[in-house]
């Protein structure tokens, strides 16, 4: 997940408040159960100590989402009596609405319930052309296309010279259109920054666009199953969306496993471990960090300053590093306010015996 939308958190200083909010109901008492939540939220946000205008500003914040027709929920993170961020969700908070203060904003859970939302784009081609469509899950839109040549492009059965001229002239318009669909196909993903590339169409239209896409892009494809013509199903894209963030997971986490035993400089490519990933926190060496949001480390208490690399397993090491103001953390957010302050990533991974403890990172050397 690319964690440069969080930025605006870390401009500041906190405490913040963390709120995420389920909006995956949609009846007639909507607007009336959105203003108790809102109600209920302010609420527990007072009863953990946080400002009157902070719970206020949540507040109201929380009553603008009362005709929302989001399909899964919002996060808001507000400090001093103003909503800071507020990114919509990719699936509902499975714990329901719930509202946190603390020193640090409280974003672990957007790698679940934000973050590894492949955007798509579904190519419907045919013999003449190509129609796209961008797919992600809160929006479906058009996103162009392109029209080859329009004519010979169908067979005959005739066996005749100037028939097999004939096919010869239709083997050439598709290869023409599927090389034009290719490139048009390569523009719209380089614009968009498009995750993943489906292609519906008869199979040999597929194979054709796909074998012509550049090799970059070979891996981001996925071909569908459906004739020609036909459009993709919600839940086509999400099983396709869900498979590309699964390969994605498993890359990354044989990465890690690899990255555990040291190089032939003897420097290992992945830590796991709190001391270990805080020590790689303070000198700027997480490239990504693997975090498994219920695993026994997340968490943990750590000490934490002002900057991003100050954070400490114990309150008398940021003493020692010269740091005069401190304060108690969960370990995962502090560690991703160092993620965000050196442009690193972070992944949710569900299986447990990697990493240890739940938390792991991979490194970089210069």
């Amino acid at each position: 997940m690319d964690l440069a939308f969080l930025h605006p958190l870390y401009e500041h200083s906190g405490p913040w408040a963390s709120v995420y909010v389920d909006t995956s109901r949609h009846t007639e008492d909507t607007p009336h159960e959105r203003q108790l939540t809102a109600q209920a939220m302010a609420r527990q946000l007072t009863a953990q100590g946080a400002d009157e205008a902070t719970c206020r500003a949540v507040q109201n914040a929380i009553e603008d989402l009362r005709h929302s027709s989001e399909p899964h929920g919002r996060a808001l993170f507000a400090r001093e009596g103003e909503v800071v961020l507020d990114p919509s969700l990719a699936r509902p908070p499975q714990t329901g609405d719930w509202a946190e203060w603390a020193p640090l904003p409280r974003v672990t859970p957007l790698l679940e319930l934000a973050g590894e939302d492949p955007v798509c784009v579904v190519a419907y081609v045919d013999r003449k052309g190509a129609d796209f469509e961008l797919r992600s899950a809160l929006s479906r839109e058009g996103a162009g296309g392109v029209t080859g040549r329009q004519w010979p492009v169908h067979r005959t059965g005739s066996a005749d010279w100037s028939e097999r001229h004939f096919q010869l002239r239709v083997e050439n318009t598709w290869e023409h259109n599927a090389a034009e669909i290719a490139d048009a196909l390569a523009v719209c993903q380089e614009e968009t920054q498009a995750d993943l590339l489906i292609l519906v169409g008869d199979d040999r239209e597929r194979r054709s666009v796909h074998d012509r896409l550049p090799k970059r892009l070979h891996d981001l494809v996925v071909e569908a199953p459906h004739g020609s013509g036909s459009r993709l199903l919600d839940e086509d894209v999400e099983r396709a969306r869900a498979e590309h963030v699964a390969w994605q997971a498993e890359a990354e986490l044989e990465r890690f496993r690899a990255g555990r035993n040291p190089d032939d400089e003897g420097r290992a490519r992945a830590v796991e471990g709190v001391p270990a990933l805080i020590e790689a926190a303070r000198e700027h060496r997480i490239d990504e960090l693997l975090i498994r949001p219920n695993g026994p480390d997340a968490h943990r208490e750590v000490w934490i300053g002002e900057d991003p690399d100050q954070v400490a397993v114990r309150r008398t090491d940021l003493k020692i590093l010269g740091e005069q103001h401190s304060w108690p953390a969960r370990v995962d957010d502090a560690l991703i306010r160092s993620a965000v302050a050196t442009d690193a990533r972070a992944l949710a991974v569900a299986e447990e015996e990697a990493p240890v403890g739940g938390l792991g990172a991979l490194l970089r050397w210069k």
